[in-house]
């Protein structure tokens, strides 16, 4: 970048090459400076999520980033540490988080980001940073998976596959908050925590077809793919006519379209997008008690590696979050 001889140094999390998690690396790059309309946060903690580790090894938003060396990381939770000419709904000393940039590179595993002040939101204040950082991306799936795209209407039926996961915890407490039926699949070992979040009912996917257990969902919000045991394909027939399956990591394949085509169902493919509205209004159900938020662990920005080794080993409850500041 061509203030690089004269910006400040930061701490950040980089990777050179495509690969393993032993591609991530601590070292020192320039800090980023806000142009008009963006802020310059803080970073005190950084999300982790499947679309990070999809992205080192090549999949994931590799396509959009192009080539490394990038920063991975798109949750962040921090503090507003100078404001762009034209920014006005946030100032300096602000508690913020935020998916800024997605899908391109917001750098979120470091110590500075800059974006857009609007794709920010004020932090709920019932929430710690690690708390906070679990919150937006995950949350933000969820939300306009159920609200903006199947538009999720109250005493529907909605299916959640990985309810137990980082976007799935939340979509259960969305669907339950909008007044949905939720069923959810989850290890047996899960299931009493997710009752407590709202689920009506669950089905554990290692001991039974979930399709041989499910009718007439209005809704499923397929949060594995196709990719894993053909779970969108096998999620149609879980489907009253009409009804719709929002297919997040795998989207829709010609196969996938043509087989809910046969069935009279829909399918839909899904991309979450920065949204700071949305997040002001999920901080005030979090802060309202409606919503929790669930964080398995806290790990040193330079335990990123192992952190991406525990994701994607699939049996995380709740987010893994990078402590930032330690």
């Amino acid at each position: 970048m061509s203030n690089a001889q004269t910006s400040p140094a930061m701490r950040a999390v980089v990777q050179d090459t495509l690969g393993g998690p032993e591609v991530l690396r601590v070292t020192e790059v320039p800090r980023p400076e806000p142009l008009p309309t963006e802020v310059l946060v803080r970073v005190h903690a950084a999300g982790v999520n499947p679309v990070d580790w999809k992205t080192r090894q090549g999949g994931g938003m590799a396509g959009v980033l192009g080539e490394p060396p990038y920063i991975l990381g798109w949750d962040v939770s921090g503090v507003v540490e100078r404001v762009g000419f034209g920014v006005h709904t946030l100032k300096e000393g602000d508690e913020v988080y935020g998916m800024p940039w997605f899908p391109r590179q917001a750098g979120g595993y470091a110590e500075y980001v800059t974006a857009p002040s609007r794709q920010f939101a004020r932090k709920p204040a019932s929430l710690g940073h690690p708390e906070a950082a679990a919150v937006p991306l995950a949350a933000l799936t969820a939300w306009q998976a159920l609200v903006d795209t199947a538009r999720l209407e109250k005493g529907q039926r909605v299916l959640i596959h990985a309810a137990a996961g980082g976007v799935g915890h939340f979509a259960v407490q969305f669907a339950k908050h909008l007044g949905a039926h939720v069923i959810g699949t989850a290890r047996e070992a899960k299931h009493d925590w997710l009752r407590t979040l709202g689920a009506d009912e669950l089905v554990d996917y290692t001991a039974v077809r979930f399709e041989d257990e499910v009718r007439d969902a209005d809704v499923v919000l397929d949060l594995i793919g196709d990719d894993t045991d053909r779970t969108s394909t096998r999620s149609l027939q879980t489907l009253r006519p009409g009804g719709l399956l929002v297919a997040v990591p795998s989207g829709v394949s010609p196969e996938l379209a043509e087989a809910a085509q046969a069935r009279g169902v829909r399918a839909s493919a899904y991309l979450v997008e920065p949204d700071g509205p949305a997040l002001e209004r999920i901080g005030e159900l979090i802060d309202a008690g409606a919503v929790s938020v669930e964080v398995e662990d806290v790990l040193p920005l330079e335990r990123a590696a192992e952190a991406h080794r525990r994701g994607e080993e699939g049996r995380t409850r709740g987010k893994l979050v990078l402590d930032v500041t330690s």
